[in-house]
């Protein structure tokens, strides 16, 4: 006898948290499309889907709001519960950015100074975090332009990272007031040696993505400009053919004088000219998409969640003390840090005078108003 005599309950549950309320077309926003799935030759694989993540604030970089964080969060809780996705797609608008953190207007006119605000924003930004590394589907970061400080964690929280050679990598946190405490700092020393964490995380030094690959943070690296005659070019800014100079191997490093003026100035001209091509980054993203569709799903998420949990178990470590840390931080040099950017239009100079700033800590002298107005820029005359 058969189990057909037991009563069952038809149809699918709906697991959903979120809406489409979150969600938008009009920057700044997050945009979430569910593309379907194709094979390697193009065809439709019907009923199934990949969910791309969009950041869409390119005006400004990429860089995530406040409702942005909340976008990302209902994506990534949406992708991850949804029976048709094979994968998930985390990227951003054009190929300037994929994200360089957050915000820093909205930081430095709203957050600065209110350190309740920020640790309330700031528990968004650990549950966008979370998000990711929660999700029960792969995700690829398609960087399709700069990755930067906070976008540079968020993208880290990925299973796999796949880039265009334009693309730049770093932190800026204790050049512009904070610390790459949003997952930096507990990621890098998992893929880096100590060192290369160490000095990735403090130098505010910005990688190139051969650099990258070469220190084996992103899978894989494609051209995005063509020639004059169609062909595709490498990055001209960056050293892509390995040499010895000094007993150390150069490669991925960024060329200096002349050279490098030539090429950037050939780069800024195609990228204001909307004169890329995305096409190998998509196709490269579709491959791995591929590979992901022909495996077992749950055997899948078993292997990457084992992956995963060596990165969380040092993120749950510390992003609640990093919370608090943070929210305080906006009272000084967060406070400092984030105004100086965000009126470098007005003063010419994105940084305070940390010399400056120095020499008054050595004083013992009282961190007010004064202080502060003594070390940030003024504006131009």
């Amino acid at each position: 006898m058969g189990l057909d005599w037991m009563p069952r309950e038809h149809g699918k549950k709906d697991h959903y948290r979120f809406g489409s309320e979150h969600w938008g077309t009009e920057a700044p926003c997050v945009v979430y499309e569910k593309k379907p799935l194709k094979d390697p030759k193009g065809n439709v694989v019907p009923g199934l889907f990949v969910s791309w993540i969009r950041l869409n604030n390119p005006a400004q970089y990429n860089s995530y709001t406040t409702e942005m964080v909340k976008g990302v969060i209902a994506g990534f809780e949406n992708s991850s519960v949804d029976r048709e996705v094979v994968a998930t797609v985390f990227t951003g608008t054009g190929a300037n950015a994929f994200c360089t953190g957050g915000n820093t207007k909205e930081y430095s006119e709203y957050y600065s100074k209110r350190p309740e605000e920020y640790g309330a924003y700031m528990e968004l930004f650990n549950n966008m975090v979370d998000s990711i590394l929660m999700c029960k589907k792969p995700v690829i970061c398609r960087v399709n332009g700069m990755r930067v400080a906070g976008g540079q964690e968020i993208g880290l929280a990925c299973d796999i990272a796949i880039s265009s050679d334009l693309a730049i990598f770093g932190q800026a946190g204790p050049r512009h007031g904070s610390a790459p405490v949003g997952g930096a700092s507990d990621f890098l020393p998992w893929y880096l040696t100590a060192e290369d964490a160490m000095w990735n995380c403090i130098s505010c030094e910005m990688w190139s993505a051969y650099k990258m690959k070469a220190k084996n943070l992103v899978s894989k690296v494609v051209p995005v400009l063509k020639d004059e005659n169609g062909k595709w070019v490498r990055n001209p800014q960056v050293i892509t053919d390995a040499f010895v100079q000094d007993g150390e191997i150069v490669y991925g490093e960024y060329k200096t004088g002349d050279e490098f003026k030539k090429a950037r100035a050939w780069v800024s001209d195609k990228l204001k000219n909307n004169d890329y091509d995305l096409s190998l980054l998509d196709a490269e993203i579709d491959k791995t998409v591929w590979t992901f569709a022909n495996l077992f799903p749950g055997c899948l998420m078993m292997s990457i969640d084992g992956v995963r949990n060596k990165k969380k178990f040092f993120w749950d470590q510390m992003k609640n003390p990093n919370r608090h840390w943070l929210a305080a931080n906006m009272m000084g040099e967060a406070f400092l840090g984030f105004g100086a950017f965000n009126t470098k239009k007005i003063t010419s100079l994105d940084t305070v005078d940390f010399l400056k700033y120095r020499q008054l800590v050595a004083e013992g002298a009282l961190v007010d108003d004064d202080f502060m107005d003594k070390v940030m820029a003024k504006p131009k005359q």
